[in-house]
């Protein structure tokens, strides 16, 4: 049985139920509900994921070592983009639910539903701690990634059109391919102007190649760049991310939906989620300082010491997408992308308060323009506000592939702020 990609059984099961709604439609007059978009992704073309797939055999070995589900499913199709870091978030998820640990399996997976730790009488060790700890921050991210790139829905063999839509918080996942609800000002505006999407590239590129001399020419004073930094930390909190909770529009589709409220079961406190780390008009806003408690230094050896070897898989997979890259940009070829990578990092960690001292925020400024950081505040704070518009309002001539690797970034750097925060606390406990 091939259990890593699609085989000539399953695209014959796929044109017996096109046929099949046909008949129900036509024939029987019934009405049967359509998938919004075909293949992994709503905002990425089901060709350039296929084709990815079809050239890198490496992703089917993948899939046969690592998937938990048994087959190519729509979160790996996408990743399988960029297979190095595939690899490493494979193996690392596999570890978490699968290998050995001192949750039991069970534990695990309920813990990546509900996101709950209770104190009572039947409190957990730490070894315990650390192992929740670490699906809760994965999971956290992992939606950061699922929303971003649009993942689809998988089918449900037990719905009969293969489709089991799950509402939360009155959003439904049919909303991230429509463009309703989106403030224009907030996706529209840029601290650049408006230009078409091939100057905006070249600009982009200039003001890279302008920084990366004025870095070798002179360095900031460090009052200057914590000065940089209180400024790009504050403004994030003005940075207004997607659509805010209320009921979507009512569509003919929905009368066709098959809603299911299977994770609601879970779900004590549905207004529970992002807030941000300090409330607006504060003068004095909480800072961690990245040198005090750092991943390699502090996070990595705690994490090992209580929950063996997963800090070597985690550490593999942050140094995996950081380093990540193909020296291009668009069309461009031969293009150092460091400078760009470790802005995407450093802005999602600057939005929890989190700083390098060795790091100019300036440059973040300069080459994050507005409604990238809307998409960014949007993708790791509120991952269920992302729409396609917005996917599509940032770097347009960007390939589909650089925005993955761009959400792969994100959701590492997400994952990794908020391990820092528990682990730190963690740390605190046994001193």
């Amino acid at each position: 049985m091939n259990r890593g990609g699609s085989s000539p059984s399953a695209a014959a099961s796929y044109l017996l139920c096109t046929n099949c709604r046909k008949v129900l439609r036509k024939d029987k007059r019934i009405r049967v509900s359509q998938p919004l978009t075909r293949g992994p992704s709503a905002f990425i073309p089901e060709k350039e994921v296929v084709q990815a797939n079809t050239v890198d055999e490496r992703t089917n070995f993948l899939v046969e070592e690592y998937s938990t589900s048994g087959r190519l499913d729509n979160i790996t199709q996408v990743m399988s983009l960029h297979t190095q870091y595939l690899e490493s978030f494979l193996r690392s998820q596999f570890y978490m639910l699968r290998m050995d640990g001192p949750l039991p399996l069970p534990h695990r997976h309920y813990i990546a539903i509900m996101k709950l730790v209770k104190t009572g009488e039947n409190n957990w060790s730490l070894p315990e701690l650390v192992h929740a700890v670490v699906l809760l921050a994965h999971y956290h991210a992992l939606a950061s990634f699922v929303f971003g790139s649009g993942i689809n829905p998988e089918r449900d063999p037990e719905i009969s059109n293969g489709f089991r839509l799950i509402p939360v918080n009155n959003f439904c996942v049919c909303d991230l391919a429509n463009d309703n609800n989106i403030e224009n000002a907030s996706l529209t505006g840029s601290n650049f102007g408006i230009v078409d999407s091939l100057s905006e590239l070249e600009a982009l590129m200039e003001r890279m190649k302008r920084l990366q001399e004025e870095r070798e020419d002179e360095e900031a004073s460090q009052e200057e760049m914590t000065t940089r930094f209180e400024k790009e930390k504050k403004e994030s909190l003005f940075v207004v991310s997607g659509d805010t909770f209320h009921s979507f529009p009512h569509s003919d589709f929905e009368d066709d939906m098959i809603i299911t409220s299977d994770v609601s079961r879970y779900i004590e406190d549905p207004g529970f989620g992002y807030e941000d780390f300090a409330r607006r008009g504060e003068e004095h806003l909480p800072t961690f300082r990245a040198q005090d408690y750092t991943w390699e230094n502090h996070g990595f050896s705690l994490v090992n010491r209580l929950y063996s070897d997963i800090g070597h898989l985690l550490d593999e997979k942050f140094r995996m997408v950081y380093n990540l890259t193909y020296n291009t940009m668009a069309t461009h070829e031969d293009v150092d992308t460091t400078m760009l990578r470790r802005a995407l990092f450093n802005y999602v960690h600057c939005m929890f308060g989190i700083r390098y001292d060795d790091y100019d925020y300036g440059e973040v400024n300069q080459l994050l323009e507005r409604s990238l950081k809307v998409y960014i505040k949007t993708v790791t704070c509120y991952p269920e506000r992302t729409t396609k518009r917005m996917y599509d309002s940032y770097w347009r001539q960007f390939k589909h592939s650089e925005k993955v690797h761009v959400n792969l970034l994100l959701m590492e750097a997400r994952m990794q702020a908020e391990l820092l925060y528990a682990l730190r606390a963690i740390t605190r406990h046994l001193t």
